[in-house]
C-alpha cells in the first residue's frame, strides 16, 4: 500500500499587487505520475492528484471499458515508487482474457503517430445508450447542481487550480464528488466512488467544472448517467456523441443561465433561460 501523499503543498511566492509587492505563501496542488498496471504490465500513465487511488483505478477500468462491473476486479494494490504511484490491478479470469486480447489488438507499429487503425477506432468508440432512465431535471436542479458542487471542492478552495466532478441527485444534492488536477481523472475518480458504493448512475446527473470533450461524454455514458452538466462549453464531437447516446448535455452554466445542447425535453419548466 502506498504511503499517504498530500495532494496540496505550500509554496512561497512574490505577490505583485497594485498596493505593492510582498513575499507570501500559497497552497498549490500536487501532481504525480499514476500508472495503471494490469497483469503486471503498465497500460497507461496519468498525471494526477495523489488521492483517491482505488476510486481512480476502479473508475478508469470502468470508463475505459476494461471491466463492465466492480465484480470483475480481483484486487487493487497501490504501490508508491517514489517518483510516482503504480496501481496494480488484478482482473478475474474472463475480464483478464478480454483485456489481453484487447492489448494484442491495439499493438501497432511504433512511430506511426496513432499506432494503427485500431487506436483510432478505440478513441472513437461508440457509447452505451443512456435513454432508458425516466429521470428529468428542472431548471432549478441544473442551476443548483453547479452551485452545490462549488461547495464541496476543498482542494479548489485552497488552490484555485483543480477540477471537480460530482453526482447530483434531485432532492439529495451532490451525493459524491471528487477533485483532481485533471478533468478526466476527477470524472474517473467519481465513477469509482459511485461503483464502490453501488450507486446507480441512472439515478442522477454528472456535474463537471470543465469543458465537455468527447472523452467526458464517453465516461459519463459508462457511468450510466442521463445528464452531463458543465460550467464550460462542449466540443462539436461531444455534442454529436451525447446526442447519439441519448444523453442530455447542458453546458455554460453561469448563475441562472445555461445552454441545452441535446435532448432538451428532459429539462422541465420550459427551455433554458439563455439561448445563444
Amino acid at each position: 500500500m502506498a504511503a499517504a501523499r498530500k495532494p496540496i503543498t505550500q509554496t512561497s511566492r512574490l505577490a505583485r499587487r497594485a498596493a505593492g509587492t510582498a513575499a507570501a505563501n500559497r497552497m498549490v496542488p500536487e501532481e504525480t505520475p499514476v500508472a495503471f498496471s494490469f497483469a503486471g504490465t503498465t497500460h497507461a500513465v496519468m498525471m494526477a492528484s495523489p488521492a483517491d487511488f482505488e476510486d481512480f483505478a476502479l473508475g478508469f477500468s470502468l470508463t475505459e471499458g476494461i471491466i463492465s462491473s466492480i465484480d470483475e476486479i480481483e484486487a487493487i494494490e497501490v504501490e508508491d515508487q517514489g517518483a510516482g504511484i503504480d496501481i496494480q490491478i488484478r482482473l478475474k479470469d474472463k475480464a483478464n482474457t478480454r483485456f489481453q486480447a484487447r492489448r494484442r489488438r491495439l499493438a501497432g507499429p511504433v512511430g506511426c503517430g496513432l499506432c494503427g487503425i485500431e487506436s483510432i477506432e478505440e478513441a472513437m468508440r461508440s457509447v452505451d445508450q443512456v435513454g432508458a432512465s425516466p429521470l428529468t431535471l428542472s431548471e432549478n436542479d441544473i442551476v443548483q447542481s453547479v452551485k452545490l458542487l462549488s461547495k464541496v471542492q476543498p482542494m479548489h478552495a485552497e488552490t484555485g487550480a483543480v477540477h471537480a466532478a460530482g453526482f447530483y441527485v434531485p432532492g439529495k444534492g451532490i451525493i459524491k464528488a471528487r477533485e483532481d488536477v485533471g478533468r478526466h481523472n476527477a470524472l474517473d475518480k467519481l465513477a469509482g466512488a459511485l461503483a464502490h458504493k453501488g450507486i446507480d448512475g441512472s439515478s442522477g446527473a454528472v456535474v463537471v467544472t470543465s469543458r465537455v470533450s468527447v472523452e467526458m461524454v464517453q465516461k459519463t455514458a459508462a457511468i450510466g448517467a442521463r445528464f452531463i452538466i458543465a460550467v464550460s462549453a462542449p466540443t462539436a464531437l461531444a455534442i454529436r456523441t451525447a446526442d447519439e447516446a441519448g444523453m442530455t448535455l447542458v453546458a455554460l452554466v453561469r448563475g441562472d443561465d445555461f445552454d441545452i445542447f441535446t435532448h432538451p425535453d428532459r429539462v422541465t419548466s420550459g427551455a433554458a433561460r439563455h439561448v445563444a
